[in-house]
């Protein structure tokens, strides 16, 4: 993997070069913007926003809600009792449960697209610097193109990083 970063020491410096890097040809999602805290009122923070997990937590719900309609209407079903000439099976009584079930599917959707989409558990990315955590922001491009290397270290460069490094392995 080759790869140029530089880290900033200021979240703006790190938009300098984010935008610098943009005019210099390389695209959004090669670009790769770390820090140890949100940085949301950044340019650089507000990319990448869609994401499938309402969908799949709904998805979840609604798995829920058909094995509670299945597991109380199969399980009445299979021992029925005598009701009085009312039916043996009402959704009115086993509401709870659907509820439940409809509930626990939805948190497990949830919790499993966030473990998978945040490629848990691992231990460090393969493209990282521990002054992250010290609150510096890393901005950089993995595998670029050989012929826009000196335009991206240049565009790195523009913005002042504290560090600039160049990966090559």
């Amino acid at each position: 993997m080759k790869a140029i970063y530089g880290l900033y020491g200021e979240p703006a410096a790190a938009e300098l070069a984010y935008k610098e890097l943009r005019r210099a040809g390389v695209s959004e999602n090669e670009i790769t913007v770390m820090s140890s805290e949100p940085l949301e009122e950044y340019e650089f923070g507000r990319g990448n926003r869609t994401t499938v997990m309402p969908w799949i937590a709904a998805g979840g719900a609604a798995l829920g809600l058909s094995v509670a309609y299945l597991l109380t209407s199969l399980t009445q079903q299979s021992w029925p009792i005598n009701t009085g000439g009312m039916p043996t099976v009402t959704n009115w009584t086993n509401i709870i449960i659907m509820f439940e079930l409809a509930m626990l599917g939805a948190a497990t959707a949830t919790v499993i697209t966030l473990f998978v989409s945040a490629r848990l558990p691992r231990r460090l990315p393969e493209f990282y610097d521990p002054l992250i955590s010290q609150g510096k922001t890393f901005v950089g491009v993995r595998n670029p193109p050989q012929a826009s290397t000196s335009h991206i270290e240049q565009a790195l460069r523009s913005a002042g990083p504290e560090k600039l490094r160049i990966v090559a392995s």
